[in-house]
């Protein structure tokens, strides 16, 4: 199984110049790849140029004749970083309309996540250094990432403090004796997930060390809104340096926030993989359909529901343990787990079950994880 290793970088000023051109570079590449394909798509479903999909490969020559002429700072970085933007652009356009996904956004400067690919042939990783092409030897920590193996799909982020190498790196899946127990997982917003062998993982968003950082937050958000009425001249926003000490400042805490809530759902999806069950069963998430509540939709961006199912699937995979989502229909919540009653109705108010026919009163999440474990696939 390819998992995925993620090292810190520290470049040097020479080496983090070199970096964000490569990071602008992809940024234009893929919005100039979105752009060509529009033009031969109009957005109201009218064709235009006979409405032909243009291919990668296409572009990329486009892409050479261009870089002879009106963009030749391209061959100040890589080859490949603009290849691969050509390709990701292109991949995004596929999968929209194929339906698996929403129509591709142009990445603007200031919201997008930088990064760029580097070439896997062109990677070359010693003990305490890598070499990144047109960047040079990056210094790591010492034995940080495995010499002499395949490597696969090498990303450079940044994450709003350091620089980062995501490599993926094939690894043999262990050899693990499991038990016979099933486990349901219930998701939620009251709690991030019960389980039905009894383990709860309380809400992290919850907790004291969250809400004073997101009331912070708060407080540099309306400060830096305010001084951006101040400093209005016109219809343009002048953008002076406590502004952008303001801004980097919310940056790191939107870092933080982000860090805690991941490194969370990793203790609690190893905890229950520890566990060593032969399944897990979790029901299918609409997060999109979820989203479109105007209520719930912030708790829920917040909780990580969709970051945590990958975690858990991936950790599955990787322990020989059997993933199953449960239908999207199947009654988890309404049906008793005592005598198998399916209430017609339950609103989302009732936080406790309680069964007309058994008299059974058991913590609603708790019942449907239950009801969870108990599933099984027909067919």
């Amino acid at each position: 199984m390819i998992l995925g290793k993620k090292v810190r970088l520290y470049p040097t000023k020479e080496h983090e110049q070199k970096l964000w051109q490569s990071v602008g570079t992809a940024r234009f590449i893929y919005n100039w790849t979105l752009a060509r394909q529009e033009e031969n798509y109009t957005l109201k479903g009218t064709r235009k140029n006979g409405g032909k999909f243009i291919s990668d490969n296409d572009l990329r020559k486009e892409l050479t004749i261009l870089k002879k002429t009106e963009l030749n700072w391209l061959n100040e970085v890589s080859n490949n970083v603009a290849k691969q933007a050509v390709k990701d652009g292109c991949e995004a356009y596929k999968k929209f309309f194929k339906g698996l996904a929403d129509k591709p956004r142009f990445k603007s400067r200031r919201k997008s996540k930088p990064s760029f690919y580097n070439d896997t042939s062109k990677l070359k990783v010693k003990e305490s250094s890598v070499l990144i092409e047109k960047v040079g030897w990056v210094t790591i920590k010492k034995n940080s990432i495995p010499i002499n193996c395949k490597y696969t799909n090498p990303r450079i982020s940044f994450d709003g403090k350091y620089w980062f190498i995501a490599v993926g790196i094939e690894k043999e899946n262990p050899i693990v004796a499991l038990t016979t127990e099933s486990i349901g997982i219930d998701l939620g917003i009251k709690d991030l997930a019960i389980c039905s062998n009894g383990m709860t993982f309380k809400n992290i968003n919850k907790t004291r060390v969250v809400k004073q950082l997101e009331k912070r937050l708060r407080r540099l958000q309306r400060r830096v809104s305010r001084k951006y009425l101040k400093n209005k001249e016109g219809s343009k926003f002048v953008k002076t340096s406590n502004i952008i000490k303001i801004e980097k400042q919310i940056r790191l805490l939107h870092r933080k926030l982000a860090n805690i809530r991941s490194n969370y759902n990793h203790q609690a999806t190893n905890k229950i993989v520890k566990t060593k069950p032969s399944r897990v069963v979790m029901e299918t998430l609409n997060i999109k359909g979820m989203m479109k509540n105007k209520h719930l939709s912030k708790a829920i961006s917040k909780q990580c529901l969709y970051e945590f199912k990958k975690q858990m699937q991936y950790k599955c995979e990787f322990n020989g343990i059997e993933f199953i989502e449960a239908d999207k229909w199947y009654p988890s919540s309404k049906t008793c787990s005592k005598c198998g009653h399916v209430k017609p109705k339950l609103s989302l108010s009732e936080r406790t079950y309680i069964c007309e026919e058994c008299g059974l009163v058991i913590d609603r999440d708790y019942n449907a994880s239950i009801n969870l474990s108990r599933y099984e696939l027909v067919g």
